[in-house]
């Protein structure tokens, strides 16, 4: 019996080469729509799907491949006898494999501009169908979705050597690509209106597999979210490694915690990053002098960790840099001078991203044992704040922007959070603590004389205030502070600040 091959493919990638390799095999190619008037353009012999079905394509296409004679030929179990018997009563024959890739949903999705009738017009049914039915009798249908297997399949066709397991691997394939797809267009149609719906799948596309885990004996790989809302992948999810040994998930976790708060700002902006918090941050008129800003910090903890700038990183930046050992950089894009000065640090990792649209919304999700937690992104803007000042002093202007320099940055930090700054660099962070007054005292102490003058933010209301946290930071010379309020006792750090001269801002 002749065997057959139904191939209908909106990307054409390979796909003559494919096609003349099955009528080689002695395969007759049945196919639909674009692919059919592809094939017979390049004189491959193939038969219309309308021929096996006796039913012409209707309504624009959308019905064609939906049909007994097709499905019927897929899903028959060769291995049962009353099956076979069904197909040869009704004139049907088997069909012995399927290559299918689907509509390009995603990517007119992503156009701007799209409508919503261009985008549903883009939603595949006989597709899926055609690929789910495959991947279900696996055992009797090699089902295709990518062209990178296509010479696999050739070469297994050719050598009679088509394996079970392999055969499973490719229905594994087949049910992930439609199960994306499905996906992608629930996101679309669900769009930001509704975060949190009672059932939720998530698409990720493996960019990379990493050098290790979080240990060396973990093996890790890095996955980018397909989300069809987005207009284009951002960060780390777009980034190209321009240099350097492979990246470890320590380093995939650094460099998106640095760039997601270099990315943060609008102005030039410079974030040193070890172990997933920032060891300093700093703002200013050119990336170089944001840089130096943001060593100043803390001259310690730099060794070792990741760099994001939110800028072209300069050669001045890159000079600036001499002498301190980085693992990773990550910025928008590097001036020659500077890419060709760091490229002399064999191991140090350095990428180039797209910023991130940090006013864009977005969900983040933590995994937990038998579950996972979803939350909205922390991308709260300065203008979504009330801001309310509850001591006798109000702050001058220039604490006021430092105050909103500190609190921007104290998101990015451990809870419990406490970030010193002045002139829109940090000089003192603390967190991570079981109590806010220990990662206030750790700030000061990393601050030392550049606490005098500098202002104060809190990811959380002071519990206690008089010989504790507020209180401590007043005695080291913090002029402002700024702080969600809400604690039982906050009367209590409004008297301490007042009897200091100090201004708070809820």
């Amino acid at each position: 019996m002749t065997k057959r091959a139904l191939i209908s493919v909106y990307d054409k990638t390979g796909l003559q080469a494919l096609a003349q390799g099955l009528v080689d095999l002695g395969f007759e190619v049945v196919s639909t729509g674009g692919t059919l008037k592809a094939l017979r353009d390049a004189g491959i012999p193939a038969t219309s799907v309308s021929d096996v079905t006796g039913f012409p394509e209707i309504m624009d296409g959308r019905v064609k491949t939906l049909h007994p004679a097709i499905h019927a030929g897929i899903l028959a179990r060769r291995d049962t006898t009353e099956h076979m018997k069904q197909l040869q009563e009704l004139g049907l024959g088997p069909i012995d494999l399927v290559v299918n890739n689907l509509y390009p949903f995603r990517e007119t999705v992503r156009k701007p501009d799209v409508t919503q009738d261009e985008a549903i017009e883009n939603i595949d049914i006989g597709g899926p169908s055609m690929i789910r039915a495959a991947a279900k009798n696996f055992e009797s249908v090699l089902v295709v979705v990518d062209p990178a297997d296509y010479n696999d399949v050739l070469d297994a066709l050719r050598t009679g050597s088509a394996p079970l397991e392999w055969r499973r691997k490719l229905a594994v394939k087949a049910f992930q690509h439609t199960a994306t797809y499905d996906t992608l267009v629930a996101q679309y149609l669900r769009g930001f209106e509704e975060p949190f719906p009672e059932e939720m799948t998530i698409a990720l596309r493996r960019k990379q597999q990493l050098r290790y885990g979080e240990n060396p004996h973990q093996e890790a790989a890095f996955y980018v979210e397909e989300d069809a809302r987005a207009l284009e992948p951002q960060g780390l999810a777009a980034a190209v490694q321009l240099h350097g040994k492979e990246l470890s998930y320590i380093n995939i976790l650094d460099a998106d915690a640095a760039y997601a708060a270099a990315c943060d700002f609008e102005d030039p902006t410079v974030v040193i990053v070890k172990h997933a918090t920032p060891s300093g941050i700093a703002c200013a008129d050119d990336i170089t002098a944001a840089y130096a800003g943001a060593f100043a910090c803390d001259t310690m903890s730099p060794y070792g960790g990741i760099i994001g700038a939110n800028r072209t990183v300069t050669a001045g930046m890159a000079a600036e840099m001499k002498g301190v050992l980085y693992d990773v950089i990550v910025a928008p894009d590097y001036e020659p001078a500077a890419l060709d000065r760091l490229m002399k640090r064999k191991d140090l990792r350095i990428l180039q991203a797209p910023r991130i649209a940090m006013d864009r919304p977005a969900l983040e999700f933590r995994k937990v044992i038998g579950g996972a937690l979803a939350q909205e992104a922390d991308r709260m803007g300065d203008r979504a704040m009330t801001l309310r000042c509850v001591t006798k002093r109000q702050p001058t202007e220039g604490e006021m922007a430092d105050l909103l320099f500190a609190w921007r940055c104290v998101k990015y930090v451990k809870s419990n959070a406490i970030v010193l700054a002045r002139g829109r660099a940090t000089v003192g962070i603390g967190g991570g603590q079981t109590n806010r007054k220990a990662p206030v005292e750790l700030a000061l102490r990393l601050a030392g004389d550049r606490a005098t003058g500098s202002v104060m933010a809190s990811d959380a209301y002071f519990p206690f205030a008089r010989g504790d946290a507020v209180e401590v930071a007043c005695q080291q010379g913090v002029r402002a502070i700024v702080q969600p309020g809400g604690s039982i006792r906050d009367e209590e750090a409004i008297e301490v600040a007042d009897e200091y001269g100090v201004a708070m801002i809820f």
